[in-house]
């Protein structure tokens, strides 16, 4: 029986295991077998703070999880697939299932991050960290001078393009549709911007390259025989993401896509169970603020489980 199990291996559940073991919590993290945590898939991180020459996200969560272990955290590396309610020692708690097996716990602390919503096209999954992108503000200073392709129309494609206006010599707006869904504001930003292009109408259908992204290939939304080659040093696949949030439906409150609800203690809408990181809904989903989500939500359940039990763990270590 745990005090606390965090679903979710990312930097926000690993900060929380990190706090929780250090505050002698019995914690138990669960990371994903299946979904690693998107930052493993990002070559250089240039602006998380300590870090002046950057470094790779891999290395950053090794040693988040290597600080992690040295405070007591246990880890095993499975996939959360429901939390219900159950009866520990008389308190009401929560069993968590995994597919070898189930564990108990009097909270619960969510960070099971996000997914790319990908174009699912030939050269995406091949050119990936060679030239595709789903983050402009991790990749976007890699391509100083060059021509880049921004694909998607919502807030997030804008003001990631307006962003990558900082590096680039120019970038390309590819949208299915003959207007933006971004807010007015974003959309006078962008129409106001020389380095910005739009490529109205239009589909991605492959991208191109050979060691690395050259061009894309273009198709119209109206009439799929008409195709044209984009040249193309980057392309920044902006669609939004898709939050790992599923085996949770029905039992905290989310949004209509799927990011769940908290407040300003990580606290979801049921007792006992906390969210944190890029799986909530939040304004900037970035390393660091899913590390102060961790820490925040760690100290919650420690008093939430504190006043539970009627005892101290004998202060929480700042």
């Amino acid at each position: 029986m745990y005090d606390v199990i965090i679903a979710g291996g990312g930097p926000a559940g690993l900060t929380a295991g990190i706090y929780a073991s250090r505050a002698n919590m019995e914690t138990l993290l669960i990371r994903s077998a299946f979904k690693p945590s998107l930052i493993t898939t990002t070559d250089l991180i240039e602006n998380y703070p300590g870090f002046p020459e950057g470094i790779g996200g891999l290395d950053l969560v090794e040693r988040f999880t290597e600080q992690a272990l040295r405070f007591g955290l246990e880890i095993v590396d499975d996939d959360v697939s429901a939390i219900t309610s159950a009866v520990i020692d008389g308190r009401a708690g929560w069993q968590v299932s995994t597919p070898s097996g189930e564990f108990k716990t009097l909270s619960v602390i969510i960070s099971t991050g996000t997914e790319y919503a990908h174009l699912n096209v030939p050269g995406e999954a091949e050119f990936t960290g060679r030239g595709v992108s789903y983050c402009a503000t991790c990749d976007g200073p890699f391509y100083k001078g060059g021509s880049l392709v921004v694909v998607g129309g919502g807030d997030t494609a804008i003001q990631e393009a307006l962003y990558l206006t900082g590096f680039a010599a120019n970038v390309t707006i590819v949208h299915r549709r003959d207007r933006l869904r971004a807010t007015a504001v974003l959309q006078d930003r962008a129409f106001a911007n020389s380095k910005i292009s739009f490529a109205w109408n239009s589909i991605v259908e492959e991208i191109l390259g050979d060691s690395a992204v050259k061009s894309v290939r273009l198709k119209d939304a109206s009439d799929p025989n008409k195709k044209r080659i984009l040249d193309a040093d980057g392309v920044f696949i902006l669609t939004g993401n898709i939050p790992n949030t599923e085996p949770f439906k029905g039992l905290v409150d989310m949004d209509g896509a799927g990011y769940i609800a908290v407040d300003a203690h990580m606290k979801t809408s049921a007792q006992g169970i906390f969210a944190c990181g890029d799986c909530t809904k939040k304004l900037l989903r970035q390393v660091v603020t899913a590390c102060g989500d961790g820490a925040t939500a760690a100290f919650a359940a420690y008093e939430y489980v504190s006043e539970l039990k009627g005892t101290s763990y004998g202060g929480f270590k700042a």
